[in-house]
């Protein structure tokens, strides 16, 4: 089958996966032993339950492209999939997930998704979007800026504006407004239901 994709596209999404992943394991790894449930950004979310969504969420990955279905899946990475050992089962998922969407011919398969089927490499762009998202989550959720790496807010940006149904997804909450003259990591928060200035020590 002709890959419905331009040139170069596969590549620039695996560098913009794959550093995304990178992303989040860095931020992981600094989880301190006491700060698992410590709020994040995603309402109702502490970091606990923000990773262990990341983790499943790669996990599933790796059946999606072995050629399971949701119905075959079912409920297999619902619940704690992150134990006792919350950043190794992470690292374990995320480098299964690469592994899994990057073997030979895989970006060019369709695989079976709960909101329908998609080629591997559209997939791979949607993960990689959403992960950026959730990698600012987690940094300010630790204390960090957040501040994106050169180009990663508008590669997602670019992703999510083209959903037309976003706000009523269930992905996020709803969009924000933004001021005039808004950058691309903005937008993004903005469009994703995101206060860019928000603060573990300013919550109430």
């Amino acid at each position: 089958m002709e890959c419905p994709h331009p040139p170069g596209f596969h590549v620039e999404v695996r560098e913009r996966y794959t550093a995304a992943v990178a992303e989040v394991t860095r931020l992981v790894r600094a989880v301190p032993e006491d700060g698992w449930t410590t709020p994040t950004p995603c309402r109702g979310w502490d970091i606990h339950t923000l990773v262990n969504h990341l983790a499943a969420q790669h996990l599933w990955v790796c059946q999606a492209v072995a050629g399971y279905t949701p119905e075959t899946i079912g409920h297999r990475f619902d619940g704690d999939v992150l134990g006792r050992n919350p950043v190794g089962v992470w690292v374990l998922a995320a480098d299964t997930a690469v592994r899994a969407l990057y073997q030979p011919g895989a970006p060019d398969l369709q695989v079976h998704l709960p909101y329908g089927v998609r080629d591997v490499g559209g997939y791979a762009r949607e993960l990689t979007a959403e992960t950026v998202v959730h990698s600012w989550d987690l940094a300010r959720a630790l204390g960090e800026s957040g501040r994106m790496p050169p180009g990663a807010a508008q590669y997602a940006l670019a992703e999510f504006q083209g959903y037309r149904h976003l706000a009523g997804s269930g992905m996020f909450d709803p969009p924000l407004g933004t001021a005039p003259g808004a950058d691309a990591q903005e937008q993004l928060l903005a469009l994703t239901g995101r206060d860019p200035n928000w603060s573990y020590d300013a919550l109430p």
